[in-house]
């Protein structure tokens, strides 16, 4: 049967490069990237860490989901790639449909330092918005996020993260839907 796992957290803590991993560890997959969906709006987009794109998210966040539960429910390993906070995700859930009784997710939540640095060091991404990446990760540390979805001790080993996160896929502790 196959599953779902959400890799979530503010911009620079690694999501990316670790769901890419993720879905390269799983047969068949796909990786479902939530900035694409945010790509799509093209006139009158609002820039979604703004509290008045709260509406727009949450439109995005379910056209994500749609798609991301078609992939799965096709029997597809799912990784879904994208900020998706704990205020986010029952919306997220309910899109997703019956088709997907399993979704694990993890926050990726290094130091806001880690996270600056990376987005000041990107090239070729179409986000390096410091003040945006501060509040982000602010929103991530004050969250209500349950401690067996949060991992703070983000390394640079990109393969034992890897191998962290699946093995906790494996043993169920990132479960958020299913049993």
């Amino acid at each position: 049967m196959a599953e779902l796992v959400v890799v979530t957290g503010p911009p620079g803590a690694g999501k990316s490069t670790v769901a890419a991993a993720l879905a390269e560890g799983l047969e068949p997959s796909a990786l479902v990237t939530g900035d694409s969906f945010f790509g799509f709006l093209v006139r009158g987009a609002i820039a979604p860490w703004l509290p008045e794109a709260d509406e727009q998210n949450r439109v995005v966040v379910a056209a994500a989901a749609a798609a991301t539960g078609r992939l799965v429910a096709g029997g597809f390993h799912a990784v879904y790639d994208g900020v998706l906070g704990p205020w986010m995700v029952e919306a997220f859930v309910d899109r997703l449909g019956a088709a997907v009784p399993h979704l694990h997710y993890v926050v990726l939540l290094p130091p806001l330092e880690t996270c600056l640095g990376r987005v000041a060091a990107r090239t070729g991404h179409g986000f390096t918005d410091a003040d945006a990446t501060r509040h982000m990760h602010r929103e991530f540390a004050e969250a209500d996020v349950d401690d067996r979805h949060l991992l703070t001790d983000v390394t640079s080993d990109v393969a034992a993260l890897v191998d962290r996160i699946a093995g906790r896929m494996t043993d169920g502790s990132l479960l958020l839907r299913g049993a």
